[in-house]
């Protein structure tokens, strides 16, 4: 994943997406094998928010595979694709500590992390499908995150009726500007789902202070098998 600031700073990992709504066409990397790779583009979206916020998630795509497990539930969804934020009203702020005492919760969470905050990833359901009512739901109710580790690669076991959100990667805002993720080929192995699985991308800018607002953009839903 490469984060990107208007003033140059660079950092980078690789992590994960989003987009908006659109018909989605479906392609094979490898034509004829009964296995082959499915490469899934999907559109770029955009949203305006409070305070000048403006939201957006571009270059998105999707490359679908089958688990190297081979039981039949398993599969695997590597994803591409930045997602940027302008924000222009953002308070000056410091971040505060990941992990509080004896590795407890600390303020660099979504809702107290005392920064304003970019965040991106994909929400991952089995036999369900992904509305936006649902998603929003799940978001504004605090579901726990399962993040990418060093390699960029996330385990997931999702069981029928389960959605699961997976937090890719995220920028703390501490001034007024403009930022971005960027993140390629980012893994999500699937595992416990024997029947069909959705996903889609989310990116959310929380802008702290006084002002305080959020402001969720959804990717187009896609199936992963």
């Amino acid at each position: 994943m490469n984060t990107n600031r208007a003033n140059g700073k660079r950092w980078g990992a690789r992590v994960a997406g989003l987009g908006a709504a659109a018909a989605v066409a479906v392609g094979l990397l490898s034509t004829g094998a009964a296995n082959a790779d499915t490469f899934v583009p999907l559109p770029d979206g955009h949203r305006h928010g409070p305070g000048g916020v403006v939201l957006a998630h571009t270059g998105e795509h999707a490359v679908i595979s089958p688990s190297m497990a081979a039981n039949g539930a398993g599969r695997v969804v590597w994803v591409s694709g930045n997602a940027a934020a302008d924000v222009p009203n953002a308070p000056e702020a410091e971040p505060g500590p990941s992990n509080g005492p004896a590795e407890g919760p600390g303020t660099n969470n979504s809702s107290t992390h005392g920064t304003s905050q970019l965040n991106t990833g994909y929400i991952v359901g089995c036999q369900v499908d992904i509305a936006s009512d649902a998603v929003s739901a799940g978001l504004s109710g605090g579901l726990s995150l399962s993040g990418a580790d060093a390699s960029g690669s996330i385990g997931l076991n999702v069981g029928p009726g389960q959605v699961k959100f997976v937090q890719i990667a995220y920028k703390d805002i501490t001034e007024p500007g403009h930022y971005s993720v960027e993140y390629q080929d980012a893994e999500i192995e699937i595992q416990g789902c024997a029947g069909y699985a959705q996903a889609r991308a989310y990116t959310v800018v929380e802008v702290v202070g006084n002002d305080y607002s959020k402001t969720t953009l959804y990717g187009q839903p896609f199936s992963i098998g």
